[in-house]
């Protein structure tokens, strides 16, 4: 039985998030169709990890259990041909070797979160960015930011639903720019808590506005409470954009 390993791109904004669920739409499910009318078969899709809802993906890798050897090309062509009119697109696939599985196998993810920083709204990125009117300061987010780099307890920085057995993890990048009217944060784990991402970077832009400092960054980080947390950043803004093997 031949593993594919797929490379896909998603719009999150239709769906409840990448795991299927009964009666609402999801990246997973979408895919799981898709594989149906291309070959008949009833299956499940792994994934590297599973986004929130809302939350889109550049860099996705999941992969799919075929009975039959199918050419790579011929795989990807036709998932993308059943997927429309979704927002779902595989860019690429490949036959997994070896016992690779997309999210066992996985030693790091990256995200990108955009906020798009002026007066005006969205007309071509409704629903992608995250819209902060108040001018941000992107160098004290910055600095602000590696605070969080190490490894660390971030009971803070995670959900309350979280199921991950452990609340400690190494963040391995932390980095915000400024590239024109937006300010891009970008992280790098092996893994990441529940809404981590989306909680440190609502903590990170209380900085940006002037409402927080560098130093009660790292008070909320060394309180290991979920109410010492800043407002979590909205889904629409985040991306997950690569994964390590």
């Amino acid at each position: 039985m031949p593993r594919y390993r797929l490379l896909i791109e998603y719009d999150g904004r239709p769906f409840h998030g990448f795991q299927a669920q009964a009666d609402l739409p999801s990246v997973q499910g979408s895919l799981e169709r898709a594989v149906k009318k291309f070959c008949g078969e009833d299956l499940r899709v792994g994934a590297a990890g599973r986004t929130d809802t809302g939350v889109h993906a550049t860099g996705q890798v999941v992969h799919v259990d075929l009975t039959k050897d199918w050419p790579a090309e011929t795989v990807r062509n036709a998932l993308n041909f059943h997927l429309m009119p979704d927002p779902v697109s595989v860019l690429s696939a490949e036959v997994a070797v070896g016992d690779w599985h997309s999210r066992f196998s996985a030693t790091g993810r990256r995200y990108l979160y955009r906020i798009l920083n002026r007066m005006s709204p969205p007309a071509l990125d409704q629903g992608r960015v995250w819209h902060v009117k108040k001018p941000l300061d992107a160098q004290a987010m910055h600095d602000a930011a590696q605070v969080l780099v190490g490894h660390h307890d971030f009971t803070t920085f995670r959900d309350l639903a979280c199921q991950a057995k452990s609340p400690v993890k190494t963040l391995d990048v932390a980095n915000v720019r400024r590239e024109g009217d937006e300010v891009l944060l970008e992280f790098a784990s092996r893994s990441f808590l529940h809404r981590q991402v989306r909680s440190m970077t609502g903590t990170i832009a209380e900085v940006g506005v002037g409402r927080w400092t560098k130093a009660d960054v790292e008070a909320a980080l060394a309180a290991r409470d979920r109410k010492a947390c800043g407002p979590v950043a909205p889904a629409e803004g985040l991306y997950l954009t690569g994964v390590a093997y």
